[in-house]
């Protein structure tokens, strides 16, 4: 089962707010600068950053997408 899980700045601002599932970061994650701005987002698989993930300036323009596949174990 999945649980939403939300982390905090310091200042009380939202950080990060994604799921995890065993403990372990699950699907879709996103993070925030101090002032609200999204930062970044991204997928976990079982902990692990998989498929796309984007990273974005202040005003809210993608500036890079790297993306991650899940590597056989």
């Amino acid at each position: 089962m999945k649980t939403k899980e939300i982390k905090y700045h310091k200042d009380g601002s939202k950080w990060a707010e994604g799921y995890l599932k065993d403990g372990k970061m699950d699907g879709y994650w996103k993070w925030y600068r101090k002032d609200g701005t999204k930062m970044r987002t991204g997928y976990f698989e079982d902990g692990k950053q998989v498929r796309d993930w984007m990273t974005y300036d202040k005003n809210g323009r993608l500036v890079k997408k790297t993306t991650f596949t899940k590597s056989a174990e």
